[in-house]
């Protein structure tokens, strides 16, 4: 087996459903954690989150290894709409209102084109954006952490060392590995609660009448749409900070190739979809990009099974409870791997680029994206992008023959008049007998 599965690739199904899981595990915490925070249905979340993935798929062309779960961006908003003002219905249409933002940026992209972000986002931009997408979800991932060290540290070991020193098939399922570890010896020190599992199996399959019950068709409310519509604008910076990660990770360009606006095309959709079935909005998932950089697997057929595995644990009772049971701090051990990737990607962004640091613009965009959105507790990803955008075609580099050169530029100046020193010198060198 190669050191990297393409995006293109598939596996045998032996192979490609482990990995599936393995992408499960990863995002299973965060989507259901929503509609606890909001109540939502966990079960609708999982079923939206499932579908929502498939129509992302399916519009992005397989393209983009990418998996859709439910956005933190709106707990607030439908947590007043769902639990203190008891109107899911509103909710749904501030949900659906989201979606429709996405599809009117989307055709707004589709018609100017893509090319453009990338000359608003360079590396000195993207390579920060990039580490702290990463680095701001790492606290979340020590505070899971910390509720059983050793168990996290023991996880975390078992994840690290399959990863640098396992073979063969082994080597790409080091996450999904580390975490039955982990839940192995939580068990053995009687830290899993194993009575909701037990209990699961008086109702093995999800009845469709309570279903039924959760599923919320959005009607419209004014005060619903102002409060979440606003919110799709940070989501879809965030998603751009995503696709940059994925481009580094997977050595691909998801914004030129299918494009951003496939991109918000298929999140606004699956957004859409979610609307109608009671489900929070939908984001990609930092957490599975992570498994990405960790496992070098990146094939999109995983997420497929991905998708499937979710649709049908929002069906299955025992296998929610399963899955539910896993005690925190075991996947807190697996997210401190996962988020520091991502952290570390952003760097190597920098370093692949050789961007320039002496150069006091770079040294400024990088100083203030990092404070920004580290420092900021709500969205300061997105704040930090917005700024370093904007500091970027804001700020001039160093002037060279009266206009401003990008690091890069100077870079290959210096290197070319290097080369053409050597080369006098070498025509200039008598000739040895």
């Amino acid at each position: 087996m190669s050191t990297e599965v393409q995006i293109h690739e598939r596996l045998p199904l032996t192979q490609a459903i482990p990995l599936g899981l393995q992408h499960v595990f990863a995002m299973f915490g965060s989507t259901v954690l929503v509609p606890f925070l909001t109540g939502l249905s966990p079960s609708v979340a999982l079923l939206s989150s499932g579908i929502g993935t498939i129509i992302f798929l399916l519009l992005t062309k397989s393209r983009i290894p990418a998996y859709l779960g439910s956005s933190f961006a709106y707990i607030a908003a439908l947590t007043t709409f769902v639990k203190t003002n008891h109107n899911p219905s509103a909710a749904m249409g501030g949900a659906l209102a989201v979606g429709v933002v996405y599809l009117i940026i989307y055709l707004l992209m589709a018609a100017f084109g893509t090319r453009w972000i990338h000359k608003i986002v360079p590396p000195i931009v993207a390579g920060p954006v990039v580490a702290i997408i990463g680095l701001s979800l790492t606290p979340v991932a020590v505070s899971m952490a910390s509720k059983n060290w050793p168990i996290a540290a023991f996880t975390l070991a078992v994840a690290a060392l399959l990863s640098v020193y396992a073979k063969g098939f082994l080597k790409i399922i080091p996450i999904l590995v580390a975490i039955i570890a982990g839940y192995i010896v939580a068990s053995a020190m009687g830290l899993v609660d194993f009575q909701p599992f037990y209990a699961s199996f008086s109702h093995l399959f999800v009845s469709p009448v309570k279903l039924g019950s959760d599923f919320q068709l959005p009607s419209f409310d004014q005060i619903a749409i102002l409060a979440m519509a606003p919110l799709a604008l940070v989501t879809i910076i965030e998603d751009l900070g995503h696709m940059i990660v994925l481009g580094n990770i997977t050595h691909s360009d998801p914004i030129e190739n299918p494009g951003f606006h496939r991109v918000l095309l298929g999140n606004g959709l699956a957004t859409v979809v979610a609307s109608f079935l009671g489900g929070p909005p939908v984001t990609t998932y930092g957490e599975n990009i992570g498994v990405l950089a960790v496992t070098k697997v990146y094939s999109t057929f995983n997420i497929w099974m991905a998708a499937i595995i979710a649709i049908i644990l929002s069906l299955f009772n025992p296998l929610q409870a399963a899955i539910m049971s896993i005690p925190t701090a075991v996947m807190g051990g697996v997210t401190i791997l996962l988020f520091g990737m991502i952290g570390t990607t952003g760097l190597r962004t920098l370093l692949e680029a050789k961007v320039d640091f002496s150069e006091t613009k770079n040294l400024i965009i990088a100083s203030v994206i990092f404070a920004l959105g580290i420092g900021l507790p709500d969205h300061g990803v997105a704040w930090a992008t917005i700024v370093g955008i904007a500091l970027n075609l804001i700020l001039k580099g160093q002037a060279e023959n009266g206009k401003a050169v990008e690091p890069n530029v100077k870079l290959r100046i210096a290197e070319k008049a290097s080369n053409s020193a050597k080369q006098g010198k070498a025509k200039n060198k008598p000739k040895g007998k």
